[in-house]
């Protein structure tokens, strides 16, 4: 009995401390936060303070509010290619398309060749080459072949998303644990039941890595099509304002697409915490 009433009291001090460092997280993330607002407010008003006074000249670097005017007069009256949520529905489409494809192509091939050493010997070097081709030397080819329509900039999407998510996969499938993989063997799983229940839950985390960077990839390929040859799209937008010298229409889609990227980022991030709750909280992250 003596024991157990000089025990009690450590309960107050463990929540206490829980406490503690829920509060210094939440503090840091605030402090985060403030610092990116007060990094961007600081760069938005040199630039524009820079070309008020001529510092910069505004014809070529623009000036955030000739941006933010240009984004208010597509979003109220459309561009010369229709309605702006159109624009941006179409680029978002063909990125989407081409960024579902590669990863789905990349994953497949890459879990396959990780678990087959004989395939991966043979189709390797293949790859490899594949690899090293400048991949946005490709996308007139694929407007030859496929057209002004999304088809060529879903191609251009799919190959910049392809290779990193296959190298990914491929090198999370060689990394499983190999008593993990003897474990499931001693127990009469099978080649499948290995793959499908060890090696793919393993390397989730390496392919996850591989999403948050390359859906950016996709928006890349979708906007140079669109760049090269198309008939709606941001990337039309940048081409119609660089040809009539509109800067600030140029920066205006680059904004844009900032935005779609940093919101698509949000989302998998989202998606990254809810499939990966029972991971421990990184040592450096703060919370």
């Amino acid at each position: 009995m003596p024991l157990e009433t000089a025990a009690a009291p450590a309960a107050p001090v463990v929540t206490s401390k829980t406490e503690a460092r829920q509060r210094a997280a939440r503090n840091r993330r605030l402090s985060v936060y403030g610092a990116r607002v007060g990094v961007l407010v600081t760069f938005l008003g040199l630039w524009e303070l820079c070309a008020r006074t001529e510092v910069i000249d505004p014809f070529n670097f623009s000036q955030p509010s000739r941006i933010w005017n240009q984004i208010w007069q597509w979003t109220t009256h459309g561009t010369a290619q229709g309605s702006l949520g159109e624009q941006i529905g179409y680029t978002l489409y063909e990125a989407l398309a081409g960024w579902v494809v590669g990863v789905i192509g990349g994953v497949l091939l890459g879990i396959t060749l990780g678990r087959i050493r004989f395939l991966a010997d043979v189709f390797g070097p293949y790859i490899k080459v594949l690899n090293a081709i400048p991949r946005i030397v490709l996308a007139p080819i694929f407007l030859i072949w496929f057209g002004l329509g999304p088809a060529s900039k879903i191609a251009s999407a799919v190959v910049l998303v392809f290779f990193p998510v296959f190298f990914n996969a491929f090198q999370g499938a060689r990394e499983v644990d190999r008593n993990l993989v003897a474990n499931a063997r001693i127990l009469g799983a099978s080649n499948r039941k290995v793959t499908l229940q060890v090696v793919i839950p393993a390397a989730t985390t390496w392919i996850f890595t591989s999403l948050h960077v390359s859906f950016g990839f996709a928006l890349i390929g979708a906007i140079v099509g669109e760049y090269i040859g198309a008939t709606k799209g941001l990337g039309l937008l940048v081409a119609a304002a660089q040809g009539t010298f509109n800067a600030a229409g140029v920066y205006a889609a680059m904004t844009i697409l900032a935005v779609v990227a940093l919101l698509t980022e949000g989302l998998l991030t989202f998606a990254e915490k809810k499939l990966f709750r029972w991971k421990p909280a990184d040592a450096g992250d703060g919370r």
